[in-house]
């Protein structure tokens, strides 16, 4: 499968997904950390990719996304941007109701319980 195609699929089976240096639990930068975090502090379930153990994806993503660093925020196919943007949403509470209301559309029966 083409880089792209991955990445496209990706973001399309994952409403809610984090292009991350590392993982939420050991993230390998600063920024990653800090996302991850956030993230966290949003109580949702998200997918995360570790761009460090994807060459490919991490050199593809920047271009596909027309973002030049990660990590990167994609909610429902959308990317909603890196560290700082993240970070001032949060702030203002604009994350946390996105990431909610993302996150309740696609609870499932299992979730619920």
């Amino acid at each position: 499968m083409e880089t792209v195609e991955k990445i496209k699929q990706q973001i399309a089976e994952n409403p809610i997904i984090v292009y991350m240096k590392g993982s939420p639990k050991l993230p390998s930068c600063g920024f990653s950390s800090q996302v991850a975090q956030i993230m966290i502090n949003c109580e949702a379930q998200f997918a995360f990719v570790d761009i460090l153990q994807h060459p490919d994806i991490r050199a593809e993503l920047p271009k596909y996304a027309n973002w030049p660093t990660f990590p990167q925020l994609w909610v429902e196919g959308e990317l909603i941007g890196g560290c700082d943007i993240l970070t001032e949403m949060y702030q203002k509470g604009e994350l946390q109701t996105l990431i909610k209301e993302t996150a309740a559309k696609y609870k499932t029966e299992d979730d619920q319980g």
